[in-house]
């Protein structure tokens, strides 16, 4: 039977016995006894067929009642002052960019709802860098950038030429980035938050990495706050809300995500036919979460006072969120014929109001008080992450043309008739006149308004949002630490991701900079040799280890640790990659810098976790991204959603990234050692993105003089035989470089001289060609430069042919500056299982394949014949006839 459990109080005396004599049994005998009752209770009703209300879900009304609210710590009419002049400078900056430059874009609805929420924040919550805390670290919605920047105006950190340059920012300095963006303004914001949903899960691993730097004694942490403001479509996003548990599990309560509930996303409702809040409310809570509602103004707080017999929250639970959108943008009459004259009782009981009162009947986010509550309630909270779901409406106080209408988002200019009343609304002095080309408005420095928000901020610790980057000198290891890399491995075999794991090992223990080495692995440290690291130092668990592990007998046991060093995130990728995000920005985010290196699939690396680490170039992240098991051939067993062959393409187009494929354990061992020093000593905003293969074979010694070449990209590795015409340039890359060594042999045995090269970098080979044929077009009359292909080919013949486990489209990035230009054969199509030499041969990347293609190229200049590569086909066991592997 169906039971309505907002049903009148039949026998209130008996309720309240019920609650007195619990009462008591949690003061006489503790939480664990009652506890243990309640349960019971839950049980017996089960037995009892009694249907359980949603425990998940509180009625749809504000957490803190109205008698436990603490008294409001600011002045009201001043904070509103300041507001209302924010909320003008938004609204006259977005409007003036679209004037001036239609279609430029900006948002006036985000900012015009969440206002309160941020002031309240900035005069009463939020700490500065040089609070004696730490500071805050704060996650702003991006669309609400608008509103952030008209507070820094007034506050005098930001000019007026800025504000008039608001999406106009290619003279760096000038303007002011759409969104926060640290590449573009890195001295104002800290994150980056847009894409939407890639906030709230960097503010996740955010607050972990804030716990993980206490725990092994970098930074006391204890007292910073980590606050990330979204908003209620935001939340569909899986990035936001699918690391609820992690905080949960790891008792994140230096966490609070702010959820702006305008009940709208950009093109409608969030929940039309719903209710969001209620719907957040249950998710967050079945996580583990501490959820505070924020749902009505204090407008509300007689009506709700004097409904005992429960039917106005009853009411309030059954309309529906597009029901409530349709109320904000109608009038107090409606609002009393559709919401209170739904129940009679309800009618009778707001008849004594007028249109006007119900009309101004607010939603819980636009009153300082209720925000103020709910801020402090969440800062008190010890155990849990918190979220706060406040309640607004879309371009509040915007007028009719925005107000909780559908094409709020969309919203960027007013007319002059819409500009008068938004100016009425806020009680500003404008004359009319002004209007045409609407002024900012700015406090005078000696008046009470600007010094009590100058004041605000210097008793919290400055202004925020601020990034401050505090250089510390840590040394790199030198050359010379690397030694045994650089000495070969003779007869034996090793693959490149070994190489990796134990350099790795070998950097934790440096005296210098080991312990500041983050490593990060999803779940796979046994698939690439890491485990050796779990013992030795630790893997990180806030909790410690309070079990003993089923391997706690042998060499290589699983030991977590509240002070290890590892970072196992389980199987998700893009919680190690916000994790990488968090120690890669350490070093401004807390002026502690760690290297993180985050060891993953390559498969499942940028396809994956593409929009993350666009992010991280833009949050100026510093570490190493290690593709490890990189190949579409030398991974041969996985098939085809493992193997890859085209994240060196992916990664070439993010502008942050260096991205290396070494054949070679010196040239892994040079590559590391030259990231650090630029890292660590140079202190660039850089992040290597290194692939290394399973695949074992002898590592040679490192050739003499090699050193610069490796780093530049390219360098000859083994000369063909000399005196033998005609002659052809093999580049290949990591494993598939030994195919072109290979095809060197078979195509001397056919009169054929290769030199082999090594090209541990295409992208880098390419991105120094672009910027020298850059500057060579903008200084005609300038000696030319010179780029690094240019000077390492010169004087060298072709034909050039590429051989790499990439797609085609990886060499070819620079085939337009190779002389006579460069044929590539790649792994073009998708993976699937088999052997190397199978896959190989699939592919058409082997040494054999090789040769027919130097022989074809000859054939094409006249310097070989046509039917001599037609017998070289036929001898090499090759089948012309096979399907495209593109296409397989």
């Amino acid at each position: 039977m169906k039971i309505e459990f907002r049903q009148r109080d039949i026998d209130q005396a008996e309720t309240r016995e019920w609650l007195a004599s619990f009462d008591a049994l949690v003061e006489t005998h503790g939480m664990e006894r009652a506890h243990f009752i309640l349960v019971s209770l839950l049980k017996r009703a089960e037995i009892a067929d009694v249907e359980l209300p949603a425990l998940v879900q509180t009625p749809y009304v504000n957490t803190v009642p109205v008698d436990l609210e603490p008294v409001y710590p600011g002045d009201e009419n001043l904070e509103l002052r300041i507001r209302r002049y924010i909320r003008w400078n938004a609204a006259v900056m977005v409007m003036k960019a679209n004037h001036h430059f239609p279609g430029i874009g900006g948002h006036l609805s985000t900012y015009a709802s969440a206002a309160t929420l941020y002031e309240v924040g900035f005069n009463h919550v939020f700490r500065g860098k040089d609070h004696p805390g730490g500071g805050d670290h704060i996650y702003y919605q991006g669309h609400s950038s608008p509103g952030i920047y008209a507070r820094a105006f007034l506050e005098g950190r930001i000019n007026e030429d800025q504000l008039l340059h608001f999406r106009r920012e290619v003279k760096r300095g000038q303007g002011l980035s759409s969104y926060p963006h640290p590449w573009l303004m890195p001295n104002f914001w800290e994150f980056p938050t847009v894409s939407m949903g890639l906030g709230p899960i960097a503010a996740i691993y955010q607050a972990r990495l804030n716990r993980y730097i206490h725990n092994r004694g970098f930074k006391d942490t204890s007292d910073q706050k980590v606050w990330c403001f979204m908003g209620d479509g935001e939340c569909d996003e899986p990035e936001s809300l699918g690391a609820l548990h992690v905080a949960a599990t790891e008792r994140l309560s230096n966490l609070v995500f702010v959820i702006n509930c305008n009940l709208q996303r950009l093109d409608g409702p969030v929940r039309g036919n719903g209710k969001i809040i209620q719907e957040l409310e249950a998710g967050f809570k079945g996580a583990g979460w501490n959820v505070i509602k924020v749902v009505w103004a204090r407008e509300w707080d007689s009506l709700l006072a004097a409904d005992e017999d429960g039917h106005l929250i009853r009411r309030m639970g059954d309309a529906l969120d597009g029901d409530y959108q349709k109320y904000s943008v109608e009038s107090g009459a409606y609002i009393r014929e559709h919401f209170f004259g739904a129940d009679p009782t309800l009618l009778e009981r707001v008849a004594h109001l007028s249109d006007e009162d119900l009309k101004r009947l607010r939603r819980g986010g636009h009153d300082f008080r209720k925000v103020y509550a709910a801020y402090k309630l969440a800062m008190e909270e010890q155990d849990r992450p918190t979220v706060i779901l406040a309640k607004t409406v879309k371009g509040w106080v915007l007028g009719d043309g925005a107000e909780g209408r559908n094409v709020a988002h969309q919203t960027k200019k007013m007319s002059v008739d819409e500009l008068k009343a938004f100016r009425d609304r806020l009680f500003l002095d404008i004359p009319d006149k002004a209007l045409d080309d609407p002024p900012f408005m700015r406090f005078p420095e000696d008046s009470p308004a600007y010094e009590y928000l100058v004041e605000r901020r210097r008793a919290l610790g400055g202004f925020v949002p601020e990034r401050r980057v505090t250089k510390v000198s840590i040394p790199a290891p030198k050359l010379d630490y690397f030694k045994k890399y650089f000495e070969g491995t003779g007869d034996g075999d090793a693959s490149t991701t070994g190489a990796f794991a134990r350099l790795l090992a070998q950097l934790l223990t440096h005296p210098d900079i080991g312990r500041r080495i983050v490593p990060i692995v999803p779940d796979e440290a046994r698939t690439f040799g890491l485990d050796a690291l779990f013992r030795r130092h630790g893997i990180y668990s806030a909790r410690g280890q309070n079990y003993v592990p089923v391997d706690a007998a042998l060499l290589l046991s699983y030991r977590e640790a509240k002070d290890g060093q590892m970072l196992q995130e389980g199987i998700s990728e893009a919680g190690a990659m916000a994790s990488f995000i968090a120690a890669g920005s350490a070093y401004a985010t807390h002026g502690t810098p760690l290297i993180p290196v985050y060891a993953f699939y390559s498969m499942f690396g940028f396809q994956r976790i593409g929009d993350q680490a666009w992010a991280a170039g833009d949050q100026r992240v510093r570490g190493f991204l290690i593709g490890a098991t990189f190949g579409r051939t030398a991974l041969n067993g996985e098939g085809l959603q493992h193997q890859d062959g085209h994240s060196h393409l992916l990664a070439s187009t993010n502008p942050a990234i260096r991205a290396y494929e070494p054949a070679f354990a010196y040239e892994l061992a040079l590559i590391m050692q030259h990231g650090l020093h630029e890292m660590v000593e140079e202190h660039k905003d850089h992040i290597y993105y290194i692939t290394v293969h399973n695949e074992a074979y002898p590592q040679p010694a490192m050739p003499a003089g090699v050193e610069k070449a490796v780093l530049s990209g390219l360098y000859r590795y083994r000369t063909g035989k000399e005196g033998l015409e005609p002659r052809v340039q093999l580049l290949g890359s990591g494993v598939l470089l030994r195919e072109a060594l290979r095809a060197q042999e078979l195509l001397e045995a056919r009169g054929v001289a290769a030199d082999v090269w090594s090209a541990t970098s295409y992208s880098e080979l390419r991105r120094d060609a672009l910027a020298v044929e850059r500057w060579n077009r903008l200084h005609p009359t300038a000696e030319p430069r010179i780029s690094t292909l240019e000077r390492v080919l010169a004087g060298v013949s072709g034909p050039f042919i590429a051989v790499s486990d990439n797609m085609a489209a990886v060499p070819d990035q620079i085939a337009r500056w190779v002389p006579g230009g460069l044929f590539s054969l790649g792994t073009d199509g998708f993976g699937r299982s088999d052997t190397r030499e199978a896959l190989r041969r699939h592919f058409e990347v082997d040494a054999e394949h090789v040769v027919v293609a130097a022989l074809a190229q000859l054939a094409r200049r006249g310097l070989y014949a046509a039917a001599a590569v037609d017998a070289a086909i036929a001898e090499l066991g090759l089948n012309p006839d096979d399907m495209d592997p593109a296409y397989a």
